[in-house]
């Protein structure tokens, strides 16, 4: 393996080239124990443990979900403003939303992350996106013309409801009780407020989740489980939602019936409440990777090296490492994986364009140690990868 990784290796860059290799280091977070610049760091932090003249190039990742902000910041500039918002379980958080221009960006886990909820305080069917709707209001107040909504990581399953309640809709109290709740309706849903609070604005749920609202592949059915349901709360909450569907499907001036949607799903049905508004869905990768110009940097780079927590068959799925593998195969540039877990087979991987994998468990020994020393692990797991693929 090492010869054929090395001939791949010495085909990249630009012809001749001689001086210090050049890495380009673009992970998303590790879910629970590292951030995406964390994860950069110790990833950088490994190579030059072997190699320390590398030219080394740390471009933190989001996909939309927890970091969405910082990564833009970091990016693009702009401004974060801070204020408190209503958390998942109805307490006050604070939380940031970046100001560029006139576009916003939002990360709804700020808001209802489930980071936010102890293990054992964790009810999807209580959880609300209030705080999301908040962000947005305070956003459009501010000057926003265009609000980028970057999904992933909630707490919640309310399909939004909690966040139209925070624009005005009625009934506000119901919407923002959470999903169950949705089940039992006490009359009809007006959004006519929520829509004029954001008439003008352009809204754009970012996020590449493709499950519809509704069903098996849906937003109880897929991610409840992961919040805290069992198999009872996921079927009721999929009719609770359904119901909710049912009530607001009329009550919007956007045609069709957008419950089907890929992307309605995401965040607990977030997805479906901006589409309500007359919302886009567009490619949390794709936003994030333009904006941070990760073409232009890997079309100088040797190698480029990304990750997150879990690489399995959803990675494979349009998700980060995914995007940041396609651009780096547009230069001919060899992309590898260092993940918590990786659970992708070698040639499922290769037909994605990654030429490795790295699992950090399996480095450290065990998934405690991989837990618990996180950042020592991907740090040493990162010098075994350039003693692999140094010159």
């Amino acid at each position: 393996m090492d010869k054929i990784l090395c001939e791949v290796w010495s085909g990249t860059g630009d012809a001749g080239h001689t001086g210090p290799v050049r890495i380009v280091i673009a992970p998303d977070k590790f879910a629970g124990t590292l951030t995406a610049t964390e994860a950069a760091r110790a990833i950088a932090d490994g190579w030059h443990d072997v190699d320390p003249e590398a030219a080394t190039e740390l471009v933190p990742l989001s996909d939309g979900g927890p970091g969405f902000v910082e990564v833009l910041h970091t990016a693009l500039g702009g401004k974060t403003v801070r204020l408190d918002v209503t958390g998942p379980l109805g307490t006050a958080v604070p939380a940031d939303y970046l100001l560029d221009g006139d576009t916003a960006y939002i990360e709804s886990a700020q808001a209802c992350g489930l980071h936010l909820v102890a293990p054992d305080e964790r009810d999807p069917g209580r959880a609300t996106s209030r705080g999301v709707g908040e962000l947005i209001a305070h956003a459009i107040d501010a000057g926003a013309r265009t609000v980028v909504v970057g999904l992933g990581g909630s707490a919640t399953n309310d399909a939004g409801a909690g966040m139209l309640a925070a624009l005005g809709a009625a009934p506000g109290r119901t919407l923002s009780a959470g999903g169950g709740a949705l089940a039992d309706l006490p009359g009809p849903i007006d959004l006519a407020p929520a829509l004029r609070a954001t008439a003008g604005v352009r809204l754009v749920a970012a996020t590449d989740v493709d499950n519809p609202l509704l069903g098996p592949h849906g937003a109880s059915a897929v991610f409840g489980p992961q919040k805290g349901a069992d198999d009872a709360q996921v079927h009721h909450l999929d009719r609770a939602l359904a119901a909710f569907a049912d009530a607001t499907a009329a009550a919007t001036g956007v045609p069709g019936d957008p419950r089907s949607v890929p992307g309605a799903g995401a965040a607990g049905g977030l997805g479906y409440a901006l589409l309500l508004l007359g919302g886009t869905i567009e490619s949390g990768v794709a936003r994030v990777l333009a904006a941070v110009g990760l073409s232009e940097q890997v079309a100088a780079a040797d190698l480029v090296i990304t990750g997150e927590g879990s690489f399995d068959s959803q990675s494979l799925r349009g998700k980060l490492p995914h995007g940041v593998a396609r651009a780096a195969a547009a230069h001919a540039v060899p992309c590898v994986v260092t993940a918590g877990v990786v659970s992708v087979g070698r040639e499922e991987a290769a037909a994605a364009g990654i030429s490795a994998t790295y699992s950090l468990v399996e480095s450290a020994g065990s998934t405690e140690a991989a837990l618990t020393r996180s950042a020592a692990e991907l740090r040493r797991l990162a010098a075994d990868v350039a003693r692999r693929w140094g010159r």
